[in-house]
């Protein structure tokens, strides 16, 4: 391959139409940048395809449900297309479920520098700078199915380099069949590089904005450099506004910094570090062994409280918005032996533990609640057996912290 060089952007998954999740309460001071926080992440791509010289877009797929999003998500989008349009900059659209071609309004149509590739083919466009071709790319957008059908991208062969442009899970063989330079990948939030999937890479670049625990760590595009000889240079630019972190504590931890706040501020500070200026949401999991442990934790809701009045108002501010303690695997047997409450109740948790809680009946539980809907009682109370373990240890986690005085309040005489 012998051509000319080249850049393009390569982003996805922008959501317009998704709020920031995983947060059981919302923050006044940070509610106008949590709110904001999709649409900059997604101007921060516009605007580098409009600032870094680059010859071509490419947007693989879920930009927007345009229903949802509403005129508000569908104007940043026009609007950019539009700037790029008087700049002479191609944009490559491959659609995926949430923006499905069929939901575009037929009274919005896109500028004549967007192609929008069709559900049922693909497409085959060159991309051409002062009349000469030095790419093609080549995009389908999804038909609904979760699965990339590579097969269907199938066109006659060019000497060119190529991009294929698609959306939904695909593996390294099946890329590897389609022989194309570069694959641009949509349909998952975070990022990640198919090794062996394209003569250069295969690439999901992952949404702008991460939106939830699951959805941890930098954020962002790919910027793509092809050399004249072929040569591909894949750069991860991050334009995240808030950063997403699950972090996993042991007790051990807990217990070599001289207590769980102790803890959680260390780890807030390297948090803060890696994140460069940037606003976090950070989860805690915290795994005890035991039942001792649970002297080092004290009261979840009270250390969530401190923890947001430490680290959740600074600039830039790390809001907790959770701490989940994991189920201990046993509690002491002094607890047990006790001729308590506790005592009774952690021995009727051990009796039903040891049958993995297969002889547990939670309908009359339900049938207290005269007001919960039908199907809500039947969710309730049928609970599949791979979930029964979990519920009772935390049944369990939960009964222990109120027997033993973490938030039960005695009674008013």
């Amino acid at each position: 391959m012998s051509g000319e060089s080249f850049r393009f952007i390569h982003a996805s998954d922008f959501h317009l139409e998704t709020p920031l999740g995983d947060l059981d309460a919302l923050p006044a001071h940070l509610r106008d940048a949590m709110a904001d926080a999709p649409r900059r992440a997604a101007a921060a791509v516009f605007e580098a395809a409009l600032a870094d010289n680059i010859d071509f877009l490419v947007l693989s797929g879920d930009l927007l449900s345009p229903a949802s999003a509403g005129p508000h998500g569908m104007s940043l989008l026009l609007d950019y297309f539009d700037k790029l349009h008087a700049k002479k900059t191609p944009v490559f659209w491959s659609a995926g479920i949430a923006d499905d071609p069929a939901r575009w309004p037929d009274s919005v149509p896109l500028p004549p520098n967007v192609t929008m590739f069709p559900k049922n083919r693909a497409v085959a466009v060159p991309v051409e700078r002062a009349g000469r071709t030095i790419a093609v790319v080549v995009g389908r957008s999804s038909d609904g199915r979760s699965i990339l059908h590579v097969p269907s991208f199938r066109v006659d062969p060019t000497d060119e380099y190529t991009v294929a442009v698609g959306y939904g899970d695909a593996d390294a063989d099946a890329l590897a069949e389609g022989r194309f330079d570069y694959w641009a990948l949509g349909g998952q939030h975070n990022r990640s590089e198919i090794e062996g999937g394209a003569q250069s890479a295969a690439i999901y670049c992952g949404s702008p904005q991460g939106r939830s625990i699951e959805e941890t760590g930098a954020h962002g595009y790919s910027t793509v450099d092809v050399d004249s000889d072929g040569t591909t240079r894949v750069h991860a630019i991050e334009c995240d506004a808030f950063r997403y972190a699950d972090v996993e504590v042991s007790a051990d931890e807990i217990a070599s910094v001289g207590g769980i706040r102790n803890l959680i501020g260390e780890k807030m500070s390297r948090l803060q570090h890696d994140a460069g200026g940037r606003h976090l949401i950070v989860g805690f999991d915290i795994s005890i062994t035991s039942g001792e442990s649970l002297q080092s934790i004290g009261d979840v809701e009270e250390l969530i409280t401190w923890a947001r009045r430490e680290y959740g108002h600074g600039t830039p501010s790390s809001w907790t918005t959770r701490i989940k303690v994991r189920t201990p695997r046993s509690y002491p047997k002094s607890w047990q032996d006790e001729d308590t409450i506790l005592g009774d109740f952690l021995r009727a948790a051990e009796k039903h533990r040891a049958t993995e809680g297969r002889d547990l009946n939670l309908l009359p539980f339900t049938e207290e609640e005269p007001s919960l809907p039908s199907t809500t009682q039947s969710i309730l109370a049928e609970v599949s057996s791979s979930e029964r373990s979990e519920l009772l240890g935390e049944a369990s986690l939960l009964g222990v912290e109120l027997l033993r005085g973490g938030k039960l309040k005695q009674p008013v005489a």
